[in-house]
């Protein structure tokens, strides 16, 4: 049986948000349903295809990594469950084959306006600033490191949450001041341990977590929670750490096979970088969903349950 892919939806619920890849709804005044689709972007653009189990592969690996953290820090989701989700919100049985794997049920929060970024290694836009002048945020690195070196220590590193486009790096002086100092050292220290934690089982996997981003909000009792994705590998840098090597750039288990593919498109002048995308080959589809497919077997130990999507 083929997968059920999902664009767009169109819930019977006040929509909150639409992002390049999910789509939100309000739940009462107190709870968010986060609807996962199978979009997917690249260099800021949105294709026209969808990845097949993308949207699952991105909910059902953050609810694993928050069951993992059950005891330890407090987060938003309350539900991954479809049928669960839609006995208590009558109004979507309708949808519910469209809801199952790639929606969640979660309590609502004020968010921080930050990504709380950890980097352990030097990559992306942190590598290409380091180039150019030896820093990040405008703040030192050590120097004589190289395109994917591992830091010495892992470095907190916040980032404005931007609405479209780059999120733009910052420095925590900076985030002091949108957060305050309290908050601000919470949050680096939650999202320390939190990476910390994903590294160390991720490591045991035969996996480089290289840098994840955390978001972060308040619940009304003064709780901060937990919110959103969790080291998926939209969030993340996933390496094999068979084939690590620093020096150069790193093979991943992202939509790298559409990335390369584009940049091809990009070279070869048959793209100029904005929207409207080009066709992707279904090739591309397929690989970039086989891609997505592994990194969650390999993360969580087990194959993606498709059977019901």
């Amino acid at each position: 049986m083929s997968p059920t892919t999902v664009g767009t939806t169109e819930l019977p619920l006040p929509c909150v948000r639409r992002g390049k890849v999910r789509d939100v709804y309000a739940v009462g005044d107190d709870r968010l349903l986060l609807v996962a689709s199978d979009r997917v972007s690249a260099f800021d653009v949105v294709m026209r295809e969808l990845v097949p189990y993308k949207g699952a592969v991105l909910t059902q690996i953050t609810a694993w990594w928050l069951h993992q953290f059950e005891n330890e820090i407090a987060h938003h989701m309350l539900s991954t469950d479809a049928d669960e989700i839609v006995a208590g919100i009558p109004a979507l049985r309708p949808f519910v084959q469209q809801l199952r794997g790639r929606s969640m049920l979660c309590r609502r929060t004020e968010v921080f306006p930050i990504e709380c970024v950890v980097r352990g290694y030097i990559v992306g836009s942190a590598w290409k600033e380091y180039k150019a002048t030896g820093t990040l945020a405008g703040e030192s690195l050590p120097a004589g490191l190289t395109e994917s070196a591992q830091f010495p220590r892992p470095v907190f590193s916040p980032a404005t949450k931007a609405e479209t486009g780059h999120d733009e790096n910052i420095t925590v002086a900076q985030m002091r001041e949108v957060t305050g100092a309290a908050d601000a050292e919470a949050l680096e220290s939650l999202s320390r341990r939190l990476y910390e934690r994903g590294r160390d089982v991720a490591a045991a996997r035969g996996i480089i977590i290289a840098d994840t981003k955390f978001e972060f909000g308040r619940a009304p009792d003064g709780r901060i929670l937990l919110i959103d994705e969790v080291m998926t590998p939209d969030s993340s840098r996933f390496w094999p750490a068979d084939q690590y090597a620093p020096g150069r750039s790193q093979p991943s288990f992202d939509k790298q096979p559409l990335r390369d593919w584009l940049d091809g498109e990009r070279k070869a002048g048959r793209w100029d970088g904005n929207y409207p995308p080009p066709t992707l080959p279904d090739a591309v589809v397929t690989a970039t969903s086989e891609r997505y497919l592994d990194a969650f077997k390999r993360i969580t130990g087990a194959p993606l349950d498709t059977s019901a999507l």
